[in-house]
């Protein structure tokens, strides 16, 4: 998973002047009348499933990970039929998304210790999950919301950029950005907010050009420079 230092260093955006309670909530309101019911975009069955998509979508899209695990979930739905496909059998799936000689070992060793130490099921713990091989925080955020609809805020590129540009929650490190946002929005509309930021900032509040022309949160957004009028082709 990306470090806060080099995510900080992917995806370079000056903080914006930090929103108001109020701004928030406006802004937050507006995301939810445009998408009233947001999801993730990885396909999963089950909370193994989703677990491994997430470990496999680090440094990829989610997009090449649906592809490489719509044959791999066929074949292993559950940690034991994963341990018994092995890394190598893992690997033959995944070939296609990035780094995928890590994360093969890293689904292999985790979809065994689920067996050894938690009985074949994901826990709902963030500790336990963060000792699970390729589980860093980030990963661990998306699974207890996803799966077990805990108040945690996952940080990727998307929702750092997000965080800072619009002033929803400024901050120098993904963590900063993740105790501000979970601070600042209320607990009930944390899972929601996890998949409405992310959504935003991969297709309207995108890293080199944001659309700020279409983005249904312009009038609570702090960012100075916003470009309201989209470019002639």
């Amino acid at each position: 998973m990306s470090t806060s230092s080099s995510l900080s260093a992917a995806d370079p955006v000056s903080a914006s002047p930090r929103m108001t309670r109020a701004q928030v909530i406006g802004f937050l309101d507006a995301l939810a009348k445009a998408n009233p019911d947001p999801k993730s975009e990885l396909i999963y069955t089950s909370n193994f499933t989703l677990l491994v998509a997430v470990v496999l979508s680090a440094q990829t899209t989610d997009v090449a990970v649906n592809k490489a695990t719509r044959s791999l979930f066929e074949q292993a739905p559950d940690p034991a039929s994963m341990v018994a496909l092995g890394e190598e059998g893992i690997a033959r799936h995944i070939r296609s998304i990035g780094l995928w000689q890590a994360k093969a070992r890293n689904v292999a060793a985790l979809s065994q210790q689920l067996l050894d130490r938690f009985g074949g099921e994901v826990p709902a713990d963030r500790e336990a999950l963060e000792s699970l091989p390729g589980v860093g925080r980030k990963t661990a955020n998306v699974v207890l919301s996803v799966a077990f609809d805990q108040p945690t805020m996952a940080v990727d590129t998307h929702v750092f950029r997000l965080g800072n540009r619009t002033g929803i929650a400024p901050g120098k490190t993904t963590r900063m950005v993740e105790d501000a946002l979970v601070a600042r929005i209320p607990a009930d509309r944390l899972g929601m907010a996890h998949h409405w930021l992310i959504l935003h900032g991969r297709y309207v509040c995108k890293a080199r050009r944001p659309e700020c022309w279409r983005c249904v949160g312009a009038e609570w957004c702090r960012y100075p420079a916003k470009v309201l009028v989209p470019p002639v082709r």
